[in-house]
């Protein structure tokens, strides 16, 4: 579901020039019809378009060593952040370009039902990697477990509403190890991607996880990317028991066995046709 707006009939036009910390933000709902029901579980993604998260400067512009915990790297970030290591002379927590940046639209759906909008259940944990949530992004450490005096000192991304420990109010998807910042901080290798943004369980074998029928998907429009060309959508997808969609592989592996296939055969030609040459030079007497 594409849902950037810029077709003056898309629900979501009005928003289509909002900034960072638009208050309140703009609100736009689109309706959509699922043909077909999704059985098993199903991943709800958001999706970017022409947004190059591999530029050099924009990878290399983190401090791992804050991201993970380090009070003496809270306080004096690395020099990479530049030019989002510090503000008004106070340390950027997290600092950097790919933290700056972070995707910040907020995604409701529902099911109508008899023209009654019914909320469906999105799982907001257990979307990052283990790895990531355990061992790469920590807190800082301190006297207590309250993130508001262990950040203190700090300051918040330019391009955030909020700091970086009130992004829930759980503390154990709080600050660092928040999950939708831990997946938004693995970088993505091409220009348009996908990130996984909730998840949707099953509950009972007997009915789908998503039916057939009527959805109406509610997005706080927060994220601008109408300026530099890009789209937003969300994607609905499901695994079977070969996993999940995704072409990508399916395609680069044939292109490469076409690829070594063709050179094999070329090489047998050239080997067959010319191999056998005598290639010692007759010495006259």
């Amino acid at each position: 579901i594409d849902y950037t707006g810029t077709e003056p009939s898309s629900p979501c036009n009005k928003c289509l020039n909002v900034s960072w910390d638009s208050t309140p933000p703009c609100t736009c709902t689109i309706n959509f019809t699922l043909e077909h029901s999704f059985e098993s579980n199903v991943f709800m993604y958001y999706g970017l378009s022409n947004f190059y998260q591999n530029h050099r400067r924009y990878v290399k512009s983190r401090d791992d060593s804050q991201l993970n915990g380090d009070n003496s790297s809270l306080l004096n970030p690395s020099k990479e952040c530049e030019p989002y290591r510090t503000n008004e002379d106070k340390p950027i927590a997290p600092c950097g370009a790919i933290a700056n940046s972070m995707f910040n639209d907020t995604l409701e759906l529902y099911r109508i039902d008899n023209d009654t909008r019914i909320p469906i259940t999105l799982i907001k944990k257990g979307i990052a990697w283990w790895t990531d949530k355990n061992v790469k992004f920590r807190n800082p450490t301190g006297d207590g477990n309250n993130l508001t005096a262990l950040f203190q000192g700090t300051t918040k991304p330019v391009n955030w509403p909020k700091p970086v420990y009130m992004l829930d109010s759980e503390p154990d998807n709080n600050g660092f190890i928040n999950e939708d910042f831990i997946v938004w901080m693995r970088t993505a290798a091409l220009p348009t991607f996908r990130k996984l943004y909730r998840l949707i369980e099953r509950k009972n074998n007997l009915h789908p996880t998503l039916q057939a029928g009527k959805y109406s998907l509610v997005i706080a429009y927060n994220y601008p990317v109408h300026s530099f060309d890009g789209r937003k959508r969300m994607i609905l997808s499901t695994i079977s028991w070969m996993g999940g969609k995704n072409p990508f592989l399916g395609i680069a592996y044939i292109t490469v066995g076409s690829i070594c296939f063709f050179l094999g055969v070329v090489l047998l030609i050239i080997h067959h046709k010319y191999g056998n040459r005598n290639t010692s030079a007759d010495i006259p007497n």
